[in-house]
């Protein structure tokens, strides 16, 4: 799957969530010394920014589907290099890298096992494969308040929780189908904060994945019913929302 919306509003959308999470997943992947790492759908860089920061701009690679994605981490990362692909036919030979990561990309392969299996060919023997997903199906992820109120409003609104590898356990389960060896099957959380109500909604007015087509898709007064049902289930501001990620490893 490719978000077809700016890369400034997939930053705006999740980038408060995705930023902080890449600390935590780089450290688990052991994004450390000498290690050549590729970024699998590397959005507009959250993780590629972090392994080049880590590892240095000349270690890490990186692919995303989406040309303008691609584009925006070739400006915010130079020297690193950035192709456009898919996960599920990665341009490059088996056992190149030392890590192959993919943070919040998983879900939404066209064909996880496939991916998954791909970023396996091109890890070496004893490196280190990982990925992460939110929590979308135990109420855990960044978008758990907004869809609670989709569901009070819309109750056959499809949300986020059907998704591959965001309930416990199937992420590692996609890992073995794909012929990985799991390593480690643990939860990542980051919390973040938002001064304002409008500073938390407006983001979810972009059209990045499932939430903001939903919004999109909504005329105006069932749009502002969403909007209120949204703040009086987060209650006065600040707004502070933990978000969970599954993310698991595999060693090669």
């Amino acid at each position: 799957m490719s978000f077809d919306v700016s890369p400034g509003a997939y930053l705006r959308f999740m980038g408060r969530y995705s930023e902080p999470l890449a600390v935590l997943f780089a450290d688990l992947a052991g994004a450390r010394g000498p290690r050549r790492a590729l970024d699998v759908g590397c959005g507009p860089g959250a993780l590629t920014a972090e392994l080049a920061r880590r590892l240095g701009p000349g270690a890490v690679s990186a692919v995303d589907p989406s040309a303008p994605f691609a584009a925006a981490v070739r400006a915010r990362c130079p020297g690193v290099a950035v192709g456009q692909a898919r996960a599920e036919r990665l341009p490059f030979a088996a056992g190149r890298f030392d890590i192959a990561a993919a943070q919040l990309v998983v879900h939404f392969m066209d064909s996880p096992v496939a991916g998954l299996s791909e970023m396996g060919r091109v890890t070496r023997r004893g490196g280190t494969v990982a990925a992460c997903v939110w929590d979308h199906a135990g109420g855990r992820g960044p978008l758990t308040a907004f869809w609670r109120a989709v569901r009070e409003l819309d109750p056959g609104a499809a949300d986020e929780s059907g998704l591959p590898g965001v309930r416990e356990g199937h992420l590692a389960h996609l890992f073995r189908l794909a012929g990985l060896r799991v390593a480690a099957d643990m939860a990542l959380t980051v919390v973040t904060r938002y001064d304002t109500f409008d500073a938390w909604w407006q983001p979810f007015t972009l059209g990045v994945g499932p939430a903001g087509a939903y919004v999109a898709s909504l005329d105006g007064e069932r749009r502002e019913a969403l909007r209120q049902r949204c703040r009086l289930g987060l209650g006065p501001p600040p707004v502070e929302i933990s978000a969970t990620a599954w993310a698991v490893t595999a060693r090669r």
